[in-house]
């Protein structure tokens, strides 16, 4: 992938983010920050009839949190819950489509870590 189509993707993200915003009453919430950058991100959700119904998320931060957290959000509304527990890092990391350093990843996976903080699942961070 060239770096025009990269920076595409990701910029495209970071303007015109997806499902932003924060959802009232919501079934779960969580927050996580990087302390070492001062990005943060908080994730926002709802369940019906077993699957996320609906998933918002704001916050601040580099383009790279921010964007990822957007494309977490587009590719998981509407699934199953049980299949958002098994959603592990590397399945975000090809749902991104976009090569990310190891410098930047903690960035990129930084609104997963928010959802699995609010579905309380156990973390295995890489």
């Amino acid at each position: 992938m060239s770096f025009d189509m990269y920076r595409e993707i990701i910029m495209d993200h970071y303007k015109n983010p997806r499902n932003f915003g924060a959802i009232k009453n919501a079934d779960g919430q969580a927050t996580k920050d990087n302390p070492l950058c001062g990005d943060s991100i908080q994730i926002t959700y709802s369940v019906g009839k077993e699957k996320l119904s609906d998933i918002k998320f704001n916050g601040t931060g580099c383009s790279i949190s921010l964007a990822g957290a957007s494309v977490l959000t587009e590719n998981i509304k509407g699934k199953k819950f049980d299949e958002v527990k098994n959603y592990t890092d590397e399945d975000f990391m090809k749902d991104l489509t976009v090569p990310i350093s190891p410098a930047r990843r903690k960035c990129a996976l930084l609104g997963l870590r928010a959802l699995r903080q609010a579905m309380d699942i156990e973390q295995h961070e890489n």
